[in-house]
């Protein structure tokens, strides 16, 4: 007979069951409740996500994308950006319940662990959004208990502490789709170059199953199992019956249709700068720069025959001195140096520089653009010995203005003008000031070949020193982005002499002589334009400007090779005739007005004196003269009978020569010719020459130089002497030079040896 159990022992054991349900409850409680908050949240979860730079224009507009520092690219995005099919796709995919659990799956966590038990290996996941959201913003770890554990505490936590939400956008922000693409906005862009507001059902499911594998199931690498995935969010998306049967079978009927984003930038030289923003607006206007970009592509193409490849473009907005485009080269991808800056490179400008020596005339020497200037051959002394310049076009013109020489860009008559302003040292120091920065040399270094554009500049720092004559004299430095901070205008020209070399450089007709009309000098407005071309064509320049812009341009080739007798006009021009009618439109702002004060004079050009009576004639020329500044009137004593012009002894030699085909309208003056005495150049007198019979040519003759070479004859008892020309021997040798005016003889001593 069983022995019954006792009322007593009954309630004990009640009391049990209900003390262990008691204590599992109330650590069920701890651990749902409470044991989360010791968990705390990793800091890629109290921070803003990683958003890669976005490099803007002026408007606001993406240039460019850059990569973040783990070279992904990722955009900002709130929940309300995310469109509800793409929302719905997701959570079919990852988790369909995210609305009603709690950060942790009861159901998926038993399934999951059933069919472990069951198979001996992980069949399914039960991660919520949630546990992945924790386990994407934590740092790597290895995938253990432990870290399944803390991912659910820390998921636990979350939900108690934010709204779905709040949860479900941290999850897009970081959430991996692939070939380095973080969120849906990036995703989206890079793979359908659409905005998300624009995708299709097909397309969302097709991005929601990505992040579950993004290698193993990336669209562009293998197209079949994305969408074999696509199929099984599309499968899960129908058991929720929130799309139509119709809506669903369109979306699986929806082709590939992947349109992966190959980033051709512009402005590829562009990069964000240490310590700016994730996005960074630049002075850059993108419609200007990405025109500019084509012309240069189109104009290098037209010119590949002539060898030229590469060419560079500034365009300045003269009131902020924003850079509004800059073009770095023809192209970006060109093996030959395409991924140089040529706006940055040092380059050899040519005469680009001849308006600043100008300037300095104007400052310096009270010299005005009818002031005249012997065109005719010069000898330079310089480090190398003695040279003798020549113009563009080896020709000689006799007198000349200083608007017709800076307009027709005219060597001698520069050269003869920094030389009358005591050598390149003001030259020098004027154009440091403009913001040149690669003139590391003394100035006798140069010499007056700075002038011709010995020294090498980079094309902003040209572009801009033009703008600053563009400013009527107010120096600005450029700006590239538009959070510097904007410098107050530095009057370093004079507002007057600033309108007399932008009134030079737009005036057609003065330089009609060397550019002929009709070419790309002549744009639909009034606009002052320079050209330049180096030494053996290796580069050349256009810059130019209106009262708004200044454009600057360089073209040419960045291994040095020479192009075809391609000139500033023909090679650059181009390029500034559409890079400066596409800033401005086809009608540019108005004129500078004419400075106030000073007064309209009447000039002869051959002489450079007022004309104070009688009617304009043929040699006739109206100038405007700012206050203080005088021109001499001319008179009788400056004609001769026939109304030519008297010329002085410094163009003696060139009025004597092949190069003069102005007799009708100039005569040499004879009385002031005789005035000035016979110098010797070459050779100098008890110096010694030594022959060096290793090298060939001409070493064995000497050119004989005077200032007055037609008037001089030259004799010696040792040397052969035939006119210009003495054939040297070893010895000692007295040459005798004749001045045929008077008769006087010069005698010169040398010494001939040999090495």
């Amino acid at each position: 007979m069983e022995k019954e159990t006792s009322e007593p022992e009954i309630s004990l054991r009640w009391k049990r069951v209900v003390r262990w349900f008691l204590i599992i409850l109330l650590f069920t409680a701890f651990c749902w409740f409470v044991l989360p908050w010791f968990f705390p949240l990793s800091p890629g979860l109290l921070k803003k996500p990683a958003v890669s730079p976005v490099l803007l224009d002026r408007n606001g507009r993406a240039i460019h994308h850059l990569t973040s520092e783990d070279f992904t690219r990722s955009a900002a995005i709130g929940l309300s950006s995310v469109p509800q099919t793409l929302i719905d796709c997701t959570l079919a995919a990852e988790d369909k319940r995210f609305f009603t659990h709690h950060g942790i799956d009861i159901f998926a966590t038993g399934r999951s662990g059933y069919d472990f038990l069951r198979k001996r290996k992980v069949v399914s996941g039960a991660s919520t959004i949630t546990q992945q959201l924790a386990k994407i913003s934590a740092p790597p770890a290895p995938r253990n208990i432990a870290a399944k554990f803390r991912e659910a505490m820390v998921a636990r936590r979350l939900e108690m502490s934010w709204e779905k939400s709040r949860i479900l956008e941290a999850y897009f922000q970081r959430l991996d789709y692939g070939n380095l693409r973080i969120g849906p906005s990036e995703a989206a862009r890079f793979y359908f170059q659409k905005p998300l507001s624009d995708l299709s059902l097909g397309e969302c499911a097709l991005l929601a199953g990505l992040p579950q594998a993004p290698s193993r199931l990336n669209p562009l690498r293998h197209p079949e199992r994305a969408m074999a995935r696509r199929e099984i969010v599309l499968d899960r998306l129908a058991v929720s019956r929130k799309y139509s049967q119709e809506e669903i079978d369109l979306a699986r009927q929806e082709p590939l249709s992947l349109r992966p984003l190959i980033e051709a930038k512009s402005a590829p030289w562009l990069n964000r700068r240490p310590g700016s923003g994730n996005h960074v607006r630049s002075t850059l206007d993108l419609d200007l720069q990405k025109d500019l970009e084509q012309i240069v592509s189109e104009e290098t193409a037209r010119l590949k025959d002539s060898n030229l490849r590469h060419a560079a473009v500034v365009v300045i907005e003269n009131r902020s001195g924003d850079i509004l485009a800059m073009v770095s080269s023809a192209d970006w991808n060109d093996p030959r140096g395409g991924q140089l800056h040529g706006a940055l490179t040092p380059r050899s400008p040519g005469s680009a520089l001849k308006p600043f020596t100008y300037l300095l005339g104007f400052r310096h020497l009270d010299h005005l653009p009818s002031t005249v200037l012997a065109d005719v051959p010069m000898r330079l002394q310089t480090s190398q010995g003695l040279q003798l310049p020549e113009n563009y076009d080896r020709k000689y013109r006799g007198p000349v203005t200083i608007r017709h020489a800076l307009a027709c860009s005219l060597n001698i008559p520069a050269l003869r003008e920094l030389e009358s302003l005591g050598g390149a040292g003001r030259l020098h120091d004027f154009l440091q000031s403009l913001g040149i920065g690669t003139l590391h040399e003394p100035p006798a270094f140069y010499g007056l070949g700075l002038t011709l554009g010995n020294a090498p500049v980079k094309l902003l720092e040209l572009t801009n020193a033009y703008a600053s004559i563009a400013r009527m004299g107010n120096y600005l430095p450029s700006r590239l982005f538009m959070d510097e901070k904007k410098a107050e205008p530095e009057p370093l020209i004079e507002p007057e002499f600033a309108w007399m070399i932008a009134d030079i450089l737009s005036d057609k007709e003065a330089r009609a002589p060397s550019f002929s009309t009709g070419g790309p000098l002549d744009l639909p407005f009034r606009c002052a334009v320079k050209t330049g071309t180096s030494s053996d064509f290796r580069d050349n320049w256009c810059i130019g400007f209106t009262p708004r812009f200044t454009v600057g341009v360089w073209a040419g080739n960045f291994e040095n090779q020479p192009m075809k007798n391609i000139s500033g006009v023909s090679g650059a021009g181009p390029i500034f005739h559409r890079a400066l009618v596409r800033a401005e439109g086809e009608t540019a702002a108005e004129w500078y007005d004419r400075p106030e004060g000073g007064q309209i004079v009447r000039v002869d050009p051959r002489t450079g004196k007022r004309i104070e009576k009688g009617k304009p004639g043929k040699f006739s020329r109206e100038e405007w003269i700012p206050e203080g500044r005088g021109i001499p009137i001319g008179g009788p004593s400056d004609y001769d009978g026939a109304g030519r012009a008297k010329l002085p002894p410094v163009y003696s030699q060139w009025y004597r020569s092949g190069q003069n085909f102005r007799r009708d309208e100039l005569i040499m003056d004879d009385s002031a010719e005789n005035e000035v005495p016979l110098k010797i150049y070459r050779p100098l007198d008890g110096s010694t020459i030594l022959l060096d019979p290793e090298i060939p040519g001409n070493q064995s003759e000497l050119r004989l130089l005077t200032n007055f070479p037609d008037l001089v004859s030259w004799r010696c008892a040792t040397l052969k002497i035939d006119g210009e020309i003495a054939h040297l021997v070893e010895g000692e040798h007295v040459l005798i030079a004749t001045d045929s005016r008077d008769g006087a003889e010069h005698i010169v001593t040398i010494r001939v040896k040999k090495l």
